[in-house]
């Protein structure tokens, strides 16, 4: 029988030893077993160590696209995961939360790439300005940690338990060990199996040692950081190793915890809400067959609804259906194991020893398509403590698993009080439709718990539940719940990086942080900024405008064309007592004056103003002021390409607006804004088809030039190329587009961006991927004929520039669209045949 594996020190190895046997959730079959004898946690932690300068070393572009190639690559393996998650007791809804949660939390923290800059470290918050002149500053950076991150998880989530980690440490650039609990360690196995075949992570990111590995904290160091996911005693344990002290590791907890659910006072029976209440407590019940550290332990109602909710949950818990979670009719599945099975008994037993059980039985079930005795199944056990106020037992005790308890309040004040009973939690809800009830227990109850859903009506249809961690939320809470954060955008990857305060001069700030910081020396640039592309702006680099003197008539102007009439612009009789002198320029207009003063007029890499992010108005300007401005690029910033646009990216610029002759007591500056644009990369990827390269290229093909991928003889090659051209000149269009319309957009789209055409790719026109037999004589004259028809190409397109003819992959093209198509297409077939320099 084959053991789960580790994947340590870039090799898969089994444990010493027979290990922990396994078995199937559902049949109760062995098959596979779990052992660490043998590993050698300190040498694990070391690799990881010693290979994180990779991960360090990329930039959060590079982390961010790397971990969305991961989860688009994991995506089309997930079937394979489905089947295995079925032995851990879960059903297909249960597993798709555990892998396609799991994948999103990969794809969500992908995109968090967007907010931070194009670089291995973070620049956080804003500068600040330490002395009174402006010429000593400071401010925040922070930068991956040098260790590894260690990551202890529980069982009910072995795919997701893993992914929402390591995402947010890829992110911020740390490498992960992970030890996922060896009831389902086989899971996290074949998930880290595709990851490790993918190629994707750099060697060491990924480590895996599948079970417990007792000596695994006894080596940390200070750079370090570990979190643990399980019960609150193991989780305290731990928080209490004496090397985590010694050390000052890092140690996030995420524990069990008692979390509350509570119905509101106007959420009676017939009500919307009373029925979302109901639903939502079944589902928290039963999904994953309540073996969820988010599950609704404690059911929170109104007193004179105590019957009502006890009733309503029976007859919602009877239709659901327990057995196969293979089976499509099946609704809950098992227990992971018979020792959890007997351990959700005895935490039941201690909660009844004061509370009734109302629903259910603990040695009863009915099952489907599976045995009951084989398999760890279980019955939904509902639990009713009708003195919650002084029975503590049902706010100190967790029954991981489909049990809940119910438990009245007189008013909302109880209904709090009871809800922090549990002494922290992880989650609490409330659902109500009176906005003012939603309120008061949130602020009042927000002390107690991570994260709180207030569902009603309106919220109902897009809420993602009671029980759902979001990646851009935080995922922890206090007391019992272990202290700690997990996942939260931006706040969880900060978690795995050192935040470290720098000071110095504006100028050396600039250089350190990326950012232009107000008062550093300047760049000139050699030509005007908006002339650059993307890649050859720095920070820095700015531009001084020539004067513009602010007429009466300006001002008056603007009022009238914008319907701005403020009496400061407009009506000069009135400035008695206002902070105005004379009749003052609109602010926005000097902040459009500014744009006509800085703005390249010719076409260029700028491709579009992006908007404005901050302005301010320091003093006024008056009409017969002269004004100039000075633009500098403040920060550059990556940007993903969406739809039929070229890769670009955004440059902030610093806009400052100075008065050319200020009073002896006035300072110049007068206004100062943040602008970003879009600007477009440089394109390296293809050479320009100019008639010269086209002629040296076909020169340069003879019958003996041999593809460097494909079966395509020379004469095929440029035979096909003359097919494609009679297609764009309008001669050959009786095909329909093979790309299917949902995704023809998104391809269309790729014409625009830098990407080489794909290899090994079969042209749709041609059957089964066969070339059509060969038309013209020979090479020579294939290659005249070619050269024929592309210059009737480029005349028809001249003098038609708003013909568009159909391509069979990317839909209908306009004349600028197929120039694209043109120069991806002959760099392709080109390359193919090595004629390109």
């Amino acid at each position: 029988m084959n053991k789960t594996q580790h994947y340590i020190k870039g090799t898969w190895s089994d444990g010493q030893g027979e290990g922990i046997p396994i078995l199937d959730s559902v049949t109760g079959e062995q098959f596979t077993s779990v052992t660490t004898d043998g590993i050698d946690s300190a040498s694990i932690l070391q690799y990881g160590r010693d290979h994180g300068s990779v991960l360090r070393k990329m930039t959060f572009q590079e982390r961010g696209n790397m971990i969305k190639k991961l989860a688009l690559y994991l995506t089309k393996k997930k079937r394979a995961f489905y089947e295995l998650s079925y032995r851990t007791g879960a059903t297909k809804i249960d597993s798709w939360i555990d892998i396609e949660g799991g994948f999103g939390n990969l794809f969500a923290n992908a995109s968090l790439r967007k907010l931070f800059p194009n670089q291995s470290y973070h620049v956080e918050g804003d500068p600040i300005d330490l002395s009174r002149g402006g010429r000593f500053m400071a401010h925040h950076i922070m930068v991956p940690k040098e260790g590894i991150a260690v990551h202890i998880n529980a069982f009910n989530f072995p795919i997701w338990g893993m992914l929402e980690k390591c995402a947010v440490n890829w992110m911020a650039g740390m490498p992960a060990v992970v030890l996922p609990a060896p009831q389902t360690a086989y899971l996290t196995e074949a998930v880290v199996r595709e990851i490790i075949a993918s190629g994707i992570l750099p060697e060491g990111a990924l480590q895996l040692i599948s079970g417990t590995a007792r000596d695994i904290l006894d080596t940390v160091q200070s750079q370090d950081v570990v979190t643990f996911t399980g019960s609150a005693l193991v989780g305290r344990t731990l928080r209490n190793h004496p090397q985590l002290t010694q050390e000052s590791v890092p140690f996030t907890m995420e524990a069990d915890s008692l979390n509350a659910a509570i119905l509101g006072e106007d959420a009676v029976p017939g009500t919307p809400e009373f029925d979302l209440f109901i639903k939502e407590v079944r589902n928290e019940i039963t999904v994953k067959s309540g073996q969820k550290c988010t599950a609704i332990r404690r059911i929170i109602v109104p007193e004179k609804l105590t019957e009502d909710v006890q009733i309503a949950l029976g007859k919602a818990l009877d239709k659901v259906t327990i057995g196969d979670p293979r089976l499509k009719e099946v609704r809950m599945g098992a227990l992971v194991n018979d020792r959890q099975r007997q351990s959700v008994r005895e935490q039941v037993a201690k909660i009844a020893e004061t509370a009734s059980i109302v629903y259910g039985n603990l040695n009863e079930v009915e099952t489907i398509g599976a045995d009951a005795q084989k398999g760890a199944f279980m019955k939904p056990i509902l639990l009713r403590e009708d003195h919650p106020l002084t029975n503590e037992n049902a706010h100190v005790t967790e029954a991981f698993g489909p049990v809940s308890t119910i438990m009245p309040y007189k008013n909302l004040e109880d209904a709090i009080t009871l809800a922090k009973m549990g002494k922290g939690s992880l989650v609490s809800s409330i659902v109500t439709n009176d906005n003012q009830i939603a309120r008061e227990y949130a602020v009042s109850a927000a002390t107690h718990h991570g994260r709180i859903l207030i569902l009603n009506r309106e919220s109902a249809k897009q809420s993602t539940g009671h029980g759902s961690p979001l990646p851009n939320l935080i995922h922890g809470g206090p007391g019992r719940a272990g202290g700690g954060e997990e996942m939260g955008g931006m706040r969880g990857i900060k978690h795995y990086l050192q935040r470290c305060a720098i000071q110095g001069s504006p100028t050396t700030l600039t250089e350190v942080t990326g950012i232009y910081q107000a008062n550093a020396d300047y760049k000139e640039a050699e030509k005007h900024p908006f002339a650059y592309h993307w890649e050859d702006i720095q920070p820095g680099m700015s531009l001084k405008t020539h004067n513009r003197t602010i007429t009466d008539g300006d001002i008056v102007n603007f009022a009238n064309l914008t319907w701005d009439h403020f009496y400061a612009h407009t009506d000069i009789t009135s400035l008695e007592g206002s902070i105005f002198e004379k009749r003052t320029a609109h602010g926005y207009f000097i902040l459009a004056a500014a744009a006509g003063l800085f703005v390249y007029p010719n076409k260029g890499p700028v491709a579009a103003n992006y908007g404005l992010e901050e302005c301010r108005f320091l003093r006024p300007i008056y009409h017969n002021d002269t004004v100039y401005v000075r633009l500098t690029c403040k920060q550059k910033i990556e940007r993903d390409v969406a739809g039929n646009e070229h890769p670009c990216g955004i440059v902030k610029w610093f806009v400052e607006v100075f008065d050319a002759n200020p009073k002896e007591d006035q300072e110049p500056l007068v206004a100062v804004a943040t602008i970003l644009t879009m600007v477009q990369k440089k394109q390296l990827v293809f050479t320009e088809i100019t008639d010269a390269v086209f002629e040296d290229a076909l020169a340069t093909l003879t019958e003996d030039s041999k593809p460097q991928w494909g079966a395509m003889t020379p004469q095929q090659m440029v035979e096909h190329l003359e097919f494609t051209y009679r297609i764009a000149l309008g001669e050959i269009q009786d095909f329909e587009v093979a790309t299917p319309e949902k995704v023809l957009d998104k391809v269309h789209a790729t014409l625009y961006n830098y990407d080489k055409m794909p290899r090994e790719y079969n042209f749709p026109l041609y059957e089964a991927g066969i070339q059509p037999p060969l038309k013209h004589v020979d090479l020579a004259f294939a290659k005249a004929e070619l050269t024929r028809i592309r210059q009737e190409y480029l005349k028809f397109y001249k003098e038609n520039p708003e013909a568009t003819a159909k391509n069979a992959v990317f839909g209908e093209l306009n004349k600028y669209e197929w120039y694209l198509m043109e120069r991806k297409h002959l760099n392709h077939h080109f390359e193919q045949f090595n004629l390109l320099d």
